[in-house]
Parts: structure tokens; sequence; C-alpha cells
């Protein structure tokens, strides 16, 4: 007969799988176990991929106003900056190149009054190693001309302070004049020329652009800057490229990049995937794990065909891989279903999640609160990969012990009430 081609086990094991049981339960515990292996593996490679979509997301809203990789002087001022500028450019990996004075201010428009960081920056070299520019609401970064005196405040900061293109702010540094009455606050008073918003708080809300020079001059700090700010070509290679750079700067410099100034929050959201990983995984070893009372009561439901086979001269070793072909395949058609299913899924959630909205009226994201609007969807294929492998390894794992119980049935015991 052709079924005898096979190999006795592999035949034996897919025909229990496919043909119908007397006792319909056991089916129907088979199929829920399948069925949650595949919505196990189908909502955890989505809600990975929400999770890498939402990181790259902050990530790249981060990385619009920071900087890669950052030059500064030991003493807090970089003197020969133009000369570490042209040692840098040279640095194959290194795209764009910024000089940058920055200091701590207190903004104030009458009663309203707020802490921000104040950048002086060159418009035309700034959008070398930032997007700001792309993300301007009213005004130009070209409006920041030396000698003008005028202000870019983020959305949020402008909001606080009740200020509008055209209106006046007061800026007050923490550099001191001495006066007839003492020591006093250096005050400036600056035009807002434009408004920008990249989407995160922590520069919308504190962080304010002016020319360089004129933020040299408010700081007296002469023709010197704060520092060089870098873009480079790869920018999970900062760590590498700063320490490079930091051995070829003569003198003292202070080089550090983007993964050392918010390790902590990037090492949070990572630790969050981690830990959501882990979590939504227990869906699938509760599933696969089910595959173990599926099989149990296999074994028992079968356990006069089990031991005609024993008497007909099946080891104890077939009998086993019987149980296990039977348990992987569940496993393995759960998996890839459900990886089919996360991938689709995961391909096409921003269009669903849009359709969701249309149909019902209704928004999951509020951009006035998460300043995101959609639910952006980042797939990576090694994830699919470690999660099919494992889901598929547990399953795996899963028909060992009822296999193995298979395997101890004694064909006189099972045979003595047939």
């Amino acid at each position: 007969m052709p079924p005898m081609f096979k190999p006795l086990e592999i035949f034996i094991g897919l025909r229990y799988t496919r043909a119908k049981r007397r006792n319909h339960f056991i089916s129907f515990i088979s199929l829920s176990s399948m069925l949650g292996i595949m919505l196990g593996v189908t909502a955890l490679i989505t809600v990975l991929s929400v999770m890498n979509g939402f990181h790259k997301e902050v990530r790249e809203r981060i990385l619009g106003m920071a900087s890669h990789a950052t030059i500064k002087g030991v003493s807090g001022e970089l003197a020969q900056w133009p000369q570490a500028i042209k040692l840098v450019q040279d640095h194959p990996e290194v795209t764009g190149q910024a000089p940058f004075v920055e200091a701590q201010a207190m903004l104030a428009n009458g009663q309203q009054a707020s802490g921000a960081i104040v950048r002086g920056i060159l418009p035309e070299r700034e959008p070398l190693v930032s997007d700001v520019g792309e993300h301007m609401r009213y005004g130009a970064l070209a409006d920041l001309t030396p000698g003008a005196w005028n202000i870019v405040l983020g959305r949020e900061l402008a909001l606080v302070l009740d200020v509008m293109p055209g209106d006046k702010v007061t800026l007050v540094t923490p550099n001191l004049n001495v006066t007839p009455a003492g020591l006093m606050p250096r005050l400036r008073s600056f035009t807002v020329s434009g408004i920008f918003e990249v989407g995160m708080g922590e520069y919308d809300r504190g962080v304010a652009l002016m020319a360089m020079q004129d933020a040299a001059r408010l700081l007296r700090m002469g023709d010197n800057v704060t520092g060089i700010r870098l873009k480079l070509r790869d920018l999970y290679d900062a760590p590498r490229i700063s320490r490079e750079l930091a051995n070829q700067l003569p003198g003292l410099y202070r080089v550090s990049d983007w993964t050392l100034e918010h390790r902590n929050f990037f090492a949070a959201l990572q630790t969050e995937k981690r830990m959501m990983g882990l979590i939504l995984f227990l869906i699938v070893a509760v599933a696969a794990f089910n595959i173990v009372s599926t099989l149990v009561m296999v074994v028992t439901d079968k356990q006069s065909d089990i031991a005609i086979l024993r008497t007909l001269g099946a080891s104890a070793g077939s009998v086993m891989m019987i149980f296990i072909v039977q348990g992987a395949t569940l496993g393995l058609l759960g998996t890839l279903l459900g990886m089919a299913g996360g991938v689709g899924l995961s391909l096409n959630l921003e269009a669903i999640v849009a359709s969701v909205e249309r149909a019902f009226g209704i928004h999951f994201l509020d951009p006035n609160i998460y300043y995101i609007s959609r639910f952006p969807s980042d797939l990576h294929w090694n994830d699919v990969g470690l999660i099919g492998a494992s889901a598929f390894v547990i399953s795996l794992l899963a028909t060992l012990y009822p296999a193995w119980r298979a395997s101890r049935v004694q064909p006189a015991e099972a045979l003595r009430y047939e």
C-alpha cells in the first residue's frame, strides 16, 4: 500500500492528527491548542511590531533635535571650533557638522514665565544635523539673522508664554551684570520670529532657538561656542565613531553620542519591549501546554491501538515518536498560521486601524495627547523568526511527557478488558 512507503511513526502520527475520532472532545481540544498557538504568535508579532514602530517614531523625533554625536570643550567652551570641524569632516562616517551655543535661561512675557534651554545656531548649517527646519509651523530658521535678536520657540513653550510670531519675550540668563544696585541678571528682549513642533514635549516645551552670534554675545562667549553637533551616516554606530573622533582630535575634548545622552530613556524602552514580549509569550506557552492535555487524552483513548502496535513489534521509541509527530504537527500548524497572521496584520495594521476608526467614528490615539495619530508598525523579520522558532520548540517540548507515557503502555494491561 502507498502509505507504507512512509516512515511508520510519521504516517500514524499524521493519521491520528487528521482522522475522525470517536471522542469529539479530544478533537475540539486539539483544535483549541492549535488556535491558541496561532493567536498567541499573531498577537506577539503584531504587538512587537507596533512597539518597534513607536520606538522608531520616538527615536526619530528625539534625533530630529538631538545630535548623533557632540564635541564639547572640557571647560564648557570650545575655542578652536573651525579647526575641529575641519578635522571631523575628513571622517568618512560624518555627514554633517554644525557649531552651537547652549545655555539654560528663563523666558518671560508679562506674568508668564518658563525655563528653557536656549540654543544658538547657524541657520545655514542647522539642516545638516537636525530636521527642526522641516517642523516649522510659523516662520523659518533663516529669520535668525545676527543682530536681529529674533527667537524661535517650541509650540508648547509658546502656548505657556502666550505669544505668537511678532510678539516680544524677555530672556533672562544666569550671567550677572554689576550695577550700582548690585548684581543683576542679564536681560534681553527678543522678537518671536517662528514656532516649531517636533512632537516631543521635551523639545516643544523646553527649547528656544536663536542666532549663534546673538547667543554668544548674550552669554559673553566671544568667538567661542559650546560645541559642535555631528550627524553620522549610521546612527547606531555612534559609540564607535565617537571613540574614534576622541582619539583623533588633538587637545582636550569631550565627545559624547546620543546613546549616552538618552541612555536611560532608550534603555527603558528596550526593557518595556522585553517585558511585553515575555508577558505575551506566556499566551503561546499556555496554548502549547494545552497540547499536553490533548495528547494525554489521546494516549488514554488509543491504548488498545498502542498495545496492538507493540504486539506487532513496534518499539517503545516508535510509539513515542508517533505522539511526538502528532503534537509537533499541531504546534507547527499553529505556529505557521500565527506567523502568517502576524506578518499580514503588521504590514497592514495602519490601514486596518484607519478603517475601523472611520467605520465607528473613534480615534484610538488622540494626537493632542500622544502626538501620534496612527499606529506605527515596524516589522522585524528576526523577531518573526525568533517567535516562530520559540513557539515550535515549546510545542515540541510539550509533547515529550505524553509521548513518554504512551511508550510505557503495557500491551497485556491495555488489552485485558478489550
